[in-house]
C-alpha cells in the first residue's frame, strides 16, 4: 500500500538499493498510479540532482551526475516496437539504469532481465504496487531484499 505519493517516491528510493547498471524497469499503471512519483525516488536515491519529471513530451530523458545515469523514457505515444528502436536506446542501455513508463510490450527485449512494477491507483486515491520480477538475478534480489 503507498497511501501518499511520498510512499510511492520511497518505494522507488528501495529500489535505487537494487538497481545495477545494465538493469530495466518497465512500470505499468494507469494514468495517475504514480510512475513518474517512483521514478522520482529512484533518481532522488541514486543522486540524481536535476529534477525528476515525467518525459511525456520529450519521450526520454537521461539524468547524469548519480551513482548511476538514469535513462527515463515515457513510450505512451510511441506506436510500436519501430519507434522505440529509432530512440537507440540499447546504446545507453549497459551503463545506465533504464526506467521505462508505458513500455509494457515494447521494451522488454533491451534486457536479458527485467523487473516489472505494476502500479494502480484504487478508488480511494491509494497506490498499491507489485513487484514482478522476469530473470532470475531480479528474483534472487527482490528475495534478498525481503
Amino acid at each position: 500500500m503507498l497511501p501518499t505519493p511520498a510512499d510511492t517516491r520511497a518505494l522507488g528510493a528501495a529500489l535505487a538499493g537494487l538497481v545495477r547498471a545494465g538493469d530495466l524497469v518497465v512500470l505499468v499503471g494507469p494514468l495517475g498510479a504514480g510512475k513518474t512519483a517512483l521514478t522520482q525516488g529512484l533518481g532522488e536515491a541514486l543522486g540524481v540532482r536535476e529534477p525528476v519529471t515525467s518525459p511525456t513530451f520529450v519521450i526520454s530523458r537521461v539524468h547524469r551526475g548519480g551513482r548511476l545515469p538514469l535513462v527515463h523514457v515515457d513510450a505512451y505515444r510511441l506506436g510500436g516496437v519501430a519507434d522505440v528502436d529509432d530512440l537507440d536506446l540499447d546504446a545507453s542501455t549497459e551503463e545506465s539504469v533504464t526506467v521505462v513508463e508505458w513500455g509494457q510490450g515494447l521494451v522488454e527485449r533491451l534486457a536479458d532481465e527485467h523487473l516489472e512494477v505494476r502500479l494502480d491507483r484504487r478508488d480511494d486515491d491509494v497506490r498499491t504496487a507489485e513487484l514482478v520480477p522476469h530473470g532470475l538475478g531480479w528474483e534472487q534480489r527482490l528475495d534478498g531484499a525481503a
